[in-house]
């Protein structure tokens, strides 16, 4: 088993709709994603995977469904995946970076 996960080992890739950045591991039925944004990359339509996890750098605002919450470097996120948690996120700084775990047929 490999218990370690080196992002600086694993490329940056697009999001599908060129959004964001992100690099993704997976292991033990989960998907580990750092995910970087930045002001210029516009989230192009309302997110209903569920989220665990940490913003690591920056400022991001997470608007849900008209209810805008502001996340800091350190703080923690927990969203349920479904329609009534839709979410769209947008970065309040040069970069803002996620760490995030998903369940890996998410």
């Amino acid at each position: 088993m490999d218990y370690r996960v080196a992002f600086s080992d694993v490329d940056w890739e697009p999001t599908l709709e060129g959004t964001a950045r992100l690099k993704r591991v997976a292991r033990a039925g989960k998907v580990l994603r750092l995910v970087e944004l930045t002001p210029a990359t516009a989230h192009p339509h309302w997110c209903e995977i569920g989220h665990v996890g940490m913003i690591v750098e920056g400022d991001l605002e997470i608007d849900f469904d008209g209810e805008k919450i502001v996340f800091q470097a350190g703080d923690a996120l927990v969203i349920p995946d479904g329609a009534k948690d839709r979410h769209r996120p947008r970065a309040l700084t040069e970069r803002a970076v996620m760490f995030l775990i998903e369940d890996e047929d998410a």
